[in-house]
């Protein structure tokens, strides 16, 4: 049995478009964030949430403070992938004391989301927007019921589509905690972060005073999801 369950929403019109501004703002964080892993090089899921979080909950306060630390996570995750997956160019290690890229996410990048702002109560999923939560009714298997309730669920996350979203469930089990190189699909980087050249990218914002003063050394090591 597969690790993931993947799942389409039968949403409205207005559902999806909630949806659509939700993955906006969650990719505008995740490119407020991206610069600071440039400019520090922490990666680090638990160290750069404490470099970011206090002025990403002033610049972004509809998000919410749950989903400021899932777009954290987000970028720690990618960042792995583009920093240590040893297929890319810019893995640090080939390249040790190199200037970083920069990772910018595009509007269409998914949204991850945890127990706090996606719940499932029988066949009814309740999950967070930009105005509140909404509801969807999942057709799912007997067999896929029983799954949430005996299997550890790491990861949850919301992928546009041509005809709406998809909610990819994945859960623990024998393949679901994979070296990096099982991070990227063929070893290819994600589709939705563009990786631009440090010649080319603009110069990172700097770095607040307090927040450089207690940058920690970096730790690529984290693989702790937000579930």
């Amino acid at each position: 049995m597969s690790n993931v369950l993947r799942i389409p929403l039968d949403g409205t019109p207005e559902q999806f478009e909630r949806l659509r501004a939700l993955q906006v703002a969650f990719s505008d964080v995740c490119n407020a964030i991206a610069p600071v892993v440039q400019s520090t090089r922490c990666w680090n899921r638990v160290a750069l949430h404490h470099l970011v979080y206090r002025t990403m909950r002033e610049r972004f306060p509809t998000l919410g403070s749950q989903m400021i630390c899932n777009a954290v996570y987000s970028v720690s995750r990618a960042a792995r992938v583009v920093l240590q997956h040893p297929k890319s160019p810019w893995n640090v290690n080939a390249r040790p004391g190199a200037p970083l890229p920069l990772m910018q996410f595009s509007r269409s990048a998914p949204v991850y989301f945890d127990r706090h702002t996606l719940s499932l109560k029988g066949s009814v999923l309740s999950m967070f927007t930009l105005d509140g939560r909404i509801r969807f009714a999942l057709r799912l298997a007997p067999s896929d019921q029983a799954r949430f309730q005996r299997q550890k669920l790491l990861e949850v996350v919301l992928v546009g589509t041509p005809d709406g979203f998809d909610l990819t469930f994945q859960f623990a089990g024998p393949n679901a905690t994979g070296k990096l190189q099982k991070m990227s699909a063929k070893g290819l980087l994600p589709e939705y972060v563009l990786v631009v050249p440090p010649a080319a990218a603009p110069a990172p914002a700097p770095l607040p005073v307090a927040a450089a003063a207690r940058l920690p050394s970096p730790d690529s090591s984290d693989r702790t999801v937000p579930l």
